[in-house]
């Protein structure tokens, strides 16, 4: 294997980065600016004046206002570019058709990489129907694939920091670990931050392959509930809510309640995703990729759960 450690060359063509506002965006411009990289983020023109994009200029990273309901308009932006990394984050308009329009420009602008914006748990491996988000990645997938460009894919299982609070799986109030199914089924787990350092050492690596699995930790909901005793300083317990077909029904029953079809994380989508962890469906396949970048320092659950000084 080629040496890929922090101190590899970087090339002085710009990495193009879609969604640098967002906090999975700025951090990865944050880390490729570390490495050196020559940083282009394109932002939508009301953006320009947030303190999100005034972040990023104080960085040295090049800020690019584009239409991106225009391919010209993303083409210009993307001329020169080594790379391509899409972190955009929403629904339809965004996963598939924004995307498609930023695949095409980058395609037409001869840019050798595309970096989609999957980061998520391993979603090639579920069955259409099972989660909304997952099937709109399986689509703009679809498209990626008859592209004339080099796509690698970054899959982390879940974020590791949901786990203070939106994942419902850590409840402190009560000194439990809420789960559906088996405890002892693997579960994968990255924080944002090495999911984003990760993704701006794989921008600058021309050697790539399609996928790339990392997952900072992986722990059952028995080795979870360890984990949150030892950080938190008192024995936690779990409690089984039931199995995997009642989280099943109710994620649809609370989809038929309140849809919310323009969010795109409601309560339903959430439950889905912890149905595709907790049934193993998901899960990332060993061996995974963490030591394709030596230079990282991956981030435990219990540096997660930890009290903050």
């Amino acid at each position: 294997m080629p040496d890929l450690s922090t101190s590899a060359a970087v090339t002085t063509s710009p990495i193009v980065l879609a969604g640098a506002t967002g906090q999975l965006g700025l951090l990865t411009a944050y880390y490729l600016r570390q490495r050196g990289a020559s940083v282009r983020a394109l932002v939508r023109p009301k953006s320009v004046h947030s303190a999100e994009v005034e972040s990023l200029r104080l960085q040295g990273v090049e800020i690019m206002p584009v239409d991106f309901g225009s391919v010209p308009d993303l083409t210009q932006a993307c001329t020169g570019a080594s790379c391509v990394v899409s972190v955009l984050s929403g629904l339809r308009e965004v996963i598939v058709e924004a995307q498609s329009r930023l695949l095409d420009a980058a395609v037409a602008a001869g840019v050798p990489r595309f970096i989609p914006s999957d980061f998520s748990a391993d979603f090639t491996r579920l069955p259409e129907g099972t989660n909304r988000n997952f099937d709109l990645r399986r689509e703009f997938q679809r498209r990626l694939a008859q592209a004339p460009i080099q796509a690698t894919s970054i899959l982390n299982g879940m974020f590791m920091d949901l786990l203070t609070g939106q994942a419902p799986l850590v409840q402190p109030a009560i000194g439990r670990i809420v789960y559906w199914g088996n405890a002892h089924q693997p579960l994968d787990f990255t924080t944002m931050r090495n999911t984003a350092e990760y993704t701006a050492a794989a921008a600058l690596d021309a050697t790539t392959p399609r996928y790339l699995r990392i997952a900072g930790q992986v722990a059952s909901i028995e080795q979870l509930r360890a984990e949150a005793s030892a950080a938190l300083g008192r024995e936690f317990g779990l409690l089984r809510v039931g199995s995997l077909g009642v989280l099943r029904g109710l994620s649809q029953l609370t989809r038929t309640l309140a849809p919310a079809p323009t969010e795109p994380f409601p309560a339903w989508q959430g439950m889905q995703y912890l149905h595709n962890m907790l049934s193993g469906q998901a899960k990332l396949p060993e061996p995974l990729d963490n030591d394709r970048y030596p230079g990282i320092r991956w981030t435990t659950i219990g540096q997660v759960l930890a009290p903050r000084p």
